[in-house]
């Protein structure tokens, strides 16, 4: 009997688009693990409200899609043309999750919409504790002996859709916000991978608000 030639299948990749506005350190730990074999996942689209923010440099150095759209005249959210643009080249590019990395602006109704349950967003804080900017200086300001940040899905609230994973960075006697933020941005970069890892593995179920199905096992950052 003849040998079968191995499977030369490979496993389906969840397709994701990233959207981000500054220097991309996210984007880097998400893109660089897909790559890795550590996501089943690939980046299919990156896309910028900044002409020259560095999320887009790290994409085209790792030849991935990287566009940026003008947001129109608004500070803190899309124009209605600008988010029908960025809708449009995420389906074209056939994006099946959003992944914001950074990006600041918030994200109407006819955006999520588009793709319902499969926008997701990270935030330096333990939500529900400390939504909007500049969470590690909320949490400073405020006392807590432990903070670190959250995956969430994104809904029209601010950082109030539901809870995909958190990870927790201590609050040290001696910290300034700037060196609260840099533990915080490190365990970002453990958290968000593992998050979308578990999603492209159809691992999160849903229970309400509850989430079931990750568990963050990497140390915390420190």
């Amino acid at each position: 009997m003849k040998p079968q030639p191995p499977s030369s299948s490979a496993p389906r990749l969840l397709r994701l688009g990233v959207l981000g506005s500054g220097k991309g350190s996210n984007f880097v730990a998400l893109a660089d693990a897909c790559a890795a074999g550590q996501v089943a996942a690939q980046v299919v689209s990156v896309l910028s409200d900044v002409e020259a923010a560095g999320i887009l440099d790290h994409a085209r150095t790792r030849g991935l899609p990287a566009t940026f759209i003008s947001p129109g005249k608004f500070r803190t959210k899309l124009e209605d043309d600008a988010e029908s643009e960025y809708v449009r080249n995420l389906q074209n590019a056939g994006v099946e999750w959003v992944v914001l990395a950074g990006f600041m602006r918030i994200l109407k109704g006819g955006f999520l919409r588009s793709f319902p349950g499969r926008v997701v967003n990270i935030h330096p804080s333990l939500l529900p504790a400390f939504p909007g900017l500049e969470a590690w200086r909320q949490a400073l300001d405020h006392g807590v002996k432990v903070t670190g940040c959250t995956v969430h899905l994104v809904d029209e609230g601010v950082d109030s859709g539901p809870i995909l994973g958190q990870a927790t960075v201590p609050v040290l006697d001696d910290d300034t916000p700037a060196s609260l933020h840099a533990r915080i941005q490190e365990a970002e970069r453990h958290l968000y991978p593992a998050v979308i890892a578990a999603i492209a593995q159809d691992r999160i179920r849903f229970d309400g608000r509850r989430t079931r199905g990750f568990s963050m096992n990497a140390p915390s950052a420190r």
